[in-house]
């Protein structure tokens, strides 16, 4: 708990700080008096002047902003009017707005390359296990299909084939040319598009019933107490078969241990090369809808020499990491702008969207999992803040970039009264947003 509220704030504090910094320097380079630089909302616990400005910390630690000397915010003293924001020319005002969101890219832009220069480890695209009548199953994927593209794109790793069709599916049928173990071409189509089975998908943070991992029948884990652990059995052990019959895949092992809670099984198991037998009663846990489930408390391990196959690790040069660091902006920020117009047009589920709740867990998580994935998600956060700062939305800064453009193509500002229109509507969105993203924190949390 201590590392995901620590990697949180951290996260904010450092994406928050960079984007108001952005507004600051240009709006300083341009001539605009800034008076206050704060980082968090509320009453200020830290203040200190500097110059013509008072940098703050406040408690609040969910975003920040930057005050500069305004016309329309109250009075101003004549000698600061030619350093107000609201005299300068257009140009200058839209060049102080778009600074903040820009410098959200160019840091992710800067925090790939980082990581990436340590050195980058990429998942082939590789099919390792199918779910049995999962959505994947039915789509006809079998363990060892390579994917080569989904709707006609191609794809280099399994991170953009998982991508490409999870954004997708909601929306139309996903269409996935694969290279299947014998060296032939397939189709795999995904349509489950408008039905129950989609928002379940998200609800499942994308999972359709693929993992690039191949997984065996010998055990990874077994947790403290659990009837596995109760019954001898221990991580290293393989499973051989149930109550006499063969058992080959884990899938299959799953299933039964699901479908037999409280019933006690004979399990036959290799350890140290020998062969043993005992007895496992799977204990009863009741779904949200009645049905009994039987859980052993045991995790698979995964197939090594599978994994060292679809494992690429390499240390690209500086100039190569930068490189790559740029185009994975480049290409998240493109998905990220097609999202948001999926939302617009209905083609993409509410249930996308996440709020600092969820960012939280994954800051926690990543941190955990060490300094690239930490590095890697700053800058995957760092991308969602730009763009979506770059919405023509009002109250956001692109909202205010198409305000200033208007003015500068008629030649003088909207009216106070569509601005005043505009205002209530951003604030409506962004109001609607924010609950949205809560309730699905709440989901997920409780879910």
């Amino acid at each position: 708990m201590l590392t995901t509220i620590l990697a949180f704030v951290a996260a904010i504090l450092i994406l928050v700080s960079l984007h108001e910094f952005g507004h600051y320097l240009v709006a300083r380079l341009c001539g605009v008096k800034v008076v206050r630089f704060s980082v968090g909302f509320g009453k200020p616990f830290f203040k200190k002047k500097r110059g013509d400005t008072e940098w703050c910390l406040a408690p609040i630690p969910l975003g920040g902003y930057v005050k500069m000397v305004d016309t329309r915010e109250g009075s101003v003293a004549e000698e600061d009017l030619p350093y107000a924001f609201d005299k300068q020319h257009p140009a200058k005002r839209i060049a102080i707005v778009v600074a903040g969101p820009l410098t959200n890219l160019i840091l992710a832009v800067l925090l790939y390359g980082l990581s990436f220069s340590l050195g980058v480890t990429e998942l082939r695209p590789f099919v390792g296990t199918v779910e049995p009548a999962s959505i994947a199953a039915r789509a006809g994927f079998v363990p060892g299909d390579k994917i080569l593209s989904v709707n006609g794109k191609p794809v280099s790793d399994w991170a953009d084939a998982r991508n490409e069709m999870v954004l997708n599916l909601e929306s139309s049928e996903v269409k996935v040319a694969v290279q299947t173990a014998s060296g032939q071409t397939a189709a795999r189509n995904i349509n489950i598009a408008g039905t129950p089975e989609a928002d379940q998908v998200i609800k499942q943070q994308g999972y359709i019933g693929l993992m690039p991992w191949k997984i065996t029948n010998t055990l990874g884990e077994v947790v403290a107490g659990s009837p596995a652990d109760k019954a001898g059995l221990k991580a290293g052990d393989t499973l051989l078969a149930a109550d006499g019959r063969a058992i080959h895949s884990w899938s299959e092992w799953a299933v039964l241990f699901r479908n037999s809670p409280g019933k006690k099984m004979n399990i036959e198991y290799r350890r140290a090369g020998q062969v043993a037998e005992t007895q496992v009663r799977p204990n009863s846990e009741e779904l949200p809808d009645g049905t009994l489930v039987g859980k052993v408390g045991v995790a698979p391990s995964d197939d090594k020499a599978w994994h060292e196959m679809i494992t690429h690790r390499y240390t690209p040069s500086v100039g190569e990491a930068f490189q790559m660091g740029w185009n994975k902006t480049v290409n998240y920020s493109v998905m990220t702008v097609k999202f948001f117009g999926k939302l617009v047009t209905g083609q993409a589920s509410l249930r996308h969207i996440s709020g600092p709740v969820t960012i939280a867990d994954i800051a926690g998580k990543t941190a955990a999992h060490g300094f690239q994935s930490y590095v890697e998600f700053l800058a995957l956060v760092s991308i969602s803040l730009g763009i979506m700062n770059l919405l023509p939305v009002p109250v956001l800064d692109g909202g205010h970039l198409v305000y200033y453009a208007a003015e500068w193509i008629r030649g003088k500002p909207l009216s106070e009264r569509i601005q005043a229109i505009g205002l209530r509507f951003g604030l409506a969105v962004m109001l609607l947003m924010m609950m949205v993203a809560f309730f699905n924190d709440i989901t997920r949390l409780f879910g």
